[in-house]
């Protein structure tokens, strides 16, 4: 598994504090970032595929600054937004796949039996020549997750993947995650979605309030959430 490493990273914009002194050491297989809105979980996964960097600290995928690397770890990494509508580029199916492998030099032959083995593995084959705003829901997280899988990548970060779905591609896409070899950190809302992961971190107040087992986290910030309710 990859290691990620954050150390005494800030993030602040304006002067507003994002995230402040989170020190991590990341390298269990499933994990699981919960907290409120607005508390900062997000811009942890943003921070280690390079799309952000911190104010101060550091944050490294195996030894390597992500901050200078950026460009050479995003071609390692896979990233599945909420709205997989975010993540539609091309006119039709086939070749939405096809645009995740530009960043590599393959011959076409080799392009396309990764981009065929994709389709088959998300039930997309026969979809392959539709445009993909035509797709269900649950389809189109289903070619968000063959878009990132085509690039064989080491590390999945997911935002909310399961927000916009209902119960039936919710329950699909939780078995496409449980059943993934690589790293997975997904940031969620939908606790019973990590209840089996290996470790889960709550972030409450722009800092690490909780790190532990799922049921023990779970467990802090449903309680968290509870008092605060009361307030």
């Amino acid at each position: 598994m990859p290691h990620i490493k954050f150390e005494h990273v800030d993030v602040a914009f304006d002067d507003t504090p994002v995230l402040k002194d989170i020190n991590l050491d990341l390298h269990e297989h499933r994990i699981g970032i919960i907290g409120a809105n607005g508390s900062g979980k997000s811009t942890i996964t943003r921070l280690i595929n390079g799309l952000g960097e911190p104010t101060s600290g550091t944050v490294s995928v195996d030894g390597f600054n992500v901050a200078e690397h950026a460009k050479e770890l995003r071609k390692k990494i896979g990233f599945i937004f909420s709205d997989a509508e975010n993540q539609i580029v091309m006119p039709n199916v086939r070749d939405d796949v096809a645009f995740s492998l530009r960043r590599f030099k393959l011959s076409k032959q080799r392009r396309n039996e990764l981009v065929d083995a994709a389709l088959a593995r998300f039930q997309l084959t026969d979809l392959a020549d539709h445009s993909p705003h035509t797709l269900s829901g649950g389809q189109k997280q289903m070619l968000a997750m063959a878009a990132v899988l085509v690039i064989e990548p080491i590390l999945i970060l997911a935002d909310e993947p399961t927000t916009l779905l209902d119960l039936i591609n919710r329950n699909r896409i939780r078995r496409e995650f449980a059943a993934l070899e690589q790293q997975v950190i997904v940031v969620t809302h939908d606790l019973d979605f990590i209840s089996d992961f290996d470790r889960v971190i709550c972030i409450d107040n722009h800092s690490i309030a909780y790190d532990g087992l799922p049921a023990d986290a779970i467990s802090f910030y449903t309680e968290l959430m509870e008092q605060r309710a009361l307030r």
